[in-house]
Parts: structure tokens; C-alpha cells; sequence
């Protein structure tokens, strides 16, 4: 079935097994929730959503978010309202299949207020530059004619991943290149590293079960962000030319949150 795949490329799979440690299932396997959560609360999602959110620059401590989340301890609403929008869209996902219908809900949930309400949840139609803090361009995503185009390539290679059987190495190598895909495409006008590491999460857990709520891939990104960017950059400049056989490193940088 992997022939059927339209965008997502799988030519590292071989390598990428050969690389990752025979103990990602035993390391899977361990995972629990912490007894900080309850029925109303659940502590992962605090860690991804605030960690999530300090990728993109939020001045966010999961302490405070905890206190705020948990004991209902107020805050300025500008310092936790983000965190709980995403917090939203990761317990909207928890229930909720892995598709278009649902990944558009998820951003206009988590884009509540980084966007406004006519782009939350909706393609961009317009060119689309991520840049640097000091303003250089380092990535021009994919042109406002190809984008929804290819978010249904990618939708339907999700369908496929999704009907297939596949060993723990797989799953993990998929769910990090639907991530790595999604933010190259960059379909939204703003919120698309939120949604694609939501995204990452959200197909781990339809293939593996609940437990993969519990991977704390966004901490992990967080602490090597750095890393992340530059593993990210690491394919191209623009779209047409994104070099997928340099995608290893960001690859293995999920499965290395497990052996951390």
C-alpha cells in the first residue's frame, strides 16, 4: 500500500528502521498518565500544550499553567489564553477521527486568538514566508494555487497509513513525516507548527491507542529547538525543491523523546 502514498515519501523507512532502537516498543510500553490528572484535567496536554506553544515563542511556565489549569489560579488572560486553546484542540482530538473536517476544527480551535475568526480553521489563498526574527527569509511554503492540492495528497496518504498494519518503527516514522509534510506546506496563514505537531501526536495515538498522549515529543522539541528548526530547514528554501532524503535527523528526533 505504500505505493498508493501521493506525497508522503517513504524511501528512509528501510534506514530509519536500522537506526531506531529495538527498544522503542518497551519504552512505549511504559508510558502512563501521571497522577496529577483526573477526569478534567490531564497534565500531558498541559505539557504539550505548553511546550507547543513556547516552540512558537510563548511566554509560558508549565508550573503556572498547571496551577491555572488544574486549581483554577488566575492569570492575565493574555499568559494562558493560547495554552488553552490548544489544550482545546488537543482534547478535541483525543475524540475525535484523524481528517480534514477534524484537523480544520482543531485550528480554528487553537487559532482563536492568533488569527482572525475568517482565517481560523481555513487555507490561506495568499503567498506564505517564514522568516527569521531579524527578517530574513528562510522558507517560502508552498504557493497559494498547490495548497489545498496538496493537503488532499496528504489527507489521502493518511487514509492509507491509517487502513495499514504497521510495526511501531513504522508508526513513528510516519506520524513525524504527516508532521514534517503538513509545516512544509504551511497550509494555514499562522498556527501551523501547533497544528502539525498536534498532527503528530493525534495519528500516533489512532494507531497506537491512548498512550501516545503521553509521548512528550512537543517537551522534547522544545529543549533542542534549536535542532528542531535547523532539521526542519534542513530540506530547503522552497517548496518545488524540498530535498526529503535530508528529512533523517528530524526523523529520529521523535523517537529519541522516548529514550530521554
Amino acid at each position: 500500500m505504500l505505493k498508493d502514498l501521493k506525497i508522503i515519501s517513504a524511501d528512509l523507512l528501510p534506514d530509519y528502521k536500522r537506526q531506531v532502537s529495538a527498544d522503542l516498543q518497551v519504552a512505549f510500553d511504559q508510558l502512563k498518565d501521571a497522577e496529577i490528572s483526573t477526569d478534567t484535567f490531564s497534565f500531558y496536554t498541559s505539557v504539550s500544550s505548553v511546550f507547543s506553544s513556547k516552540i512558537e515563542g510563548e511566554d509560558i511556565e508549565l508550573d503556572s499553567y498547571i496551577k491555572h489549569k488544574k486549581f483554577g489560579i488566575e492569570f492575565l488572560p493574555d499568559y494562558t489564553r493560547k495554552i488553552d486553546d490548544l489544550y482545546g484542540a488537543y482534547t478535541f482530538a483525543k475524540g475525535n477521527s484523524l481528517d480534514d473536517k477534524n484537523v480544520a476544527k482543531a485550528h480554528q480551535l487553537l487559532s482563536k486568538h492568533i488569527v482572525a475568526k475568517h482565517y481560523q480553521g481555513k487555507i490561506r489563498t495568499h503567498k506564505m514566508y517564514v522568516s527569521t526574527p531579524d527578517g530574513k527569509i528562510e522558507y517560502i511554503a508552498a504557493s497559494p494555487y498547490e495548497v489545498e492540492g496538496e493537503m488532499e495528497k496528504l489527507y489521502a496518504d493518511i487514509d492509507v497509513l491509517e487502513a495499514m498494519e504497521m510495526t511501531i518503527e513504522e508508526v513513528f516514522f510516519f506520524a513525524s513525516m504527516i508532521h514534517l509534510v503538513f509545516v512544509k506546506i504551511h497550509p494555514f496563514n499562522d498556527g501551523n507548527g501547533r497544528t502539525g505537531r498536534l498532527l503528530e501526536k493525534w495519528f500516533l495515538a489512532q494507531k497506537l491507542g491512548e498512550k501516545a498522549w503521553f509521548v512528550q515529543s512537543e517537551k522534547g522539541y522544545y529543549l533542542q529547538h534549536q535542532t528542531y528548526y535547523n532539521n526542519l530547514r534542513a530540506l530547503g528554501l522552497e517548496y518545488p525543491e524540498l530535498d526529503y532524503t535530508k528529512a533523517m535527523p528530524f526523523l529520529l528526533m521523535l523517537p529519541d523523546v522516548l529514550k530521554r
